[in-house]
């Protein structure tokens, strides 16, 4: 006689559901997760939650967390067929988001959604969630897969997560103390990160992102697929220098640059000095786009601003090699001024 157990595992399988390759895929994605172990880890994988111990020298710690996906740019994973790099992006966008604060991000905790739960897919896309994790120094302690059959195609999925972060309370970041006069500095993008994919998708859906092109060096899905930048380790060293940062995420920079100011002030950049890979020329030129609306919709080469007194400037320009000046902070209403 079959086992309660054994006929409950069964029917569900039969309904789409199979637990086995939950089991499976947790088994996989092991040796991803001990890659982020970090001091402060208190749970292993497994457990019904994460657990960390937070650091007993902060004399008034403040936690700071964030949340986000990936979005549309799924769909280009789904394309290629895939799916380790698209966790980097999850993990990307929200501890970008809690270095906003002047945070140092802990632990990351993701939910993947599978319309069919293919083991070795699923380890493929926690093993971008795992070098995200690295690349900013915080703990993947948890998450959650769900198999769910016809809410999800059979070869697609969804992946959200959320990062929490701490920081001191008097070195929360506050854009209260930008004034007139600090100079606004640059962090290059490493192309169009994971924001506004619903129009570069309309922009270049005749187009073959098998194809490759000389420009980049790699196909157009490849170039697409090029996860976001993590700008932790470049900026928690210099945080001390830095007044104020704008995450450039959906919005671009019309409404993320105006969220790191006091409202009486306003960000006058030089588009002259803006680095703008050749991904946005081609995205601009294809889908006849006007140079205002990309600047409304993408982060045309700059992922992140940073804020600073003139005296720190030069400092924060040294320590990242990457950054340079691209505008300075003027006596203005209005947020943005593009010069």
């Amino acid at each position: 006689m079959t086992s309660e157990k054994n006929t409950t595992s069964k029917n569900y399988k039969d309904s789409g559901v199979d637990v086995q390759a939950g089991y499976d895929a947790v088994k996989l994605m092991k040796s991803h997760v001990a890659r982020t172990k970090i001091p402060g880890v208190f749970s292993d994988l497994g457990g019904f939650g994460g657990m960390f111990e937070l650091d007993s020298g902060l004399k008034n710690p403040i936690l700071v967390s964030g949340t986000d996906g990936v979005g549309t740019k799924l769909k280009i994973a789904f394309e290629l067929d895939k799916h380790d790099t698209v966790g980097i992006d999850c993990v990307a966008m929200c501890v970008n988001d809690v270095l906003c604060c002047g945070a140092k991000p802990l632990f990351f905790l993701d939910y993947i959604a599978v319309g069919k739960n293919f083991p070795e897919k699923v380890a493929a896309i926690v093993s971008g969630v795992a070098e995200g994790c690295v690349q900013s120094n915080c703990a993947l302690i948890g998450g959650e897969t769900a198999e769910m059959p016809g809410f999800y195609p059979v070869n697609e999925y969804d992946i959200a997560g959320f990062s929490v972060g701490v920081v001191e309370r008097e070195k929360i970041l506050n854009p209260e103390n930008v004034k007139a006069g600090d100079l606004i500095i640059a962090l290059p993008s490493s192309g169009v990160h994971s924001n506004g994919f619903s129009l570069v998708r309309k922009i270049f859906a005749d187009k073959n992102l098998h194809e490759y092109v000389s420009e980049f060096g790699k196909t157009l899905g490849e170039e697409l697929l090029t996860p976001t930048k993590i700008y932790v380790r470049e900026v928690l060293p210099v945080i001390s220098k830095i007044k104020s940062i704008a995450h450039i995420t959906g919005g671009g920079f019309y409404e993320n640059i105006p969220r790191a100011l006091p409202k009486n002030l306003t960000a006058k950049i030089e588009l002259s000095k803006i680095k703008t890979p050749v991904i946005f020329d081609l995205l601009m030129k294809t889908g006849k786009i006007e140079l205002d609306e990309m600047f409304h919709v993408f982060n045309m080469g700059v992922g992140m601003i940073l804020i600073a007194s003139p005296d720190n400037a030069d400092g924060i320009l040294n320590a990242v090699k990457s950054s340079y000046l691209v505008g300075e902070i003027i006596s203005s209403e209005g947020g943005i001024k593009l010069c």
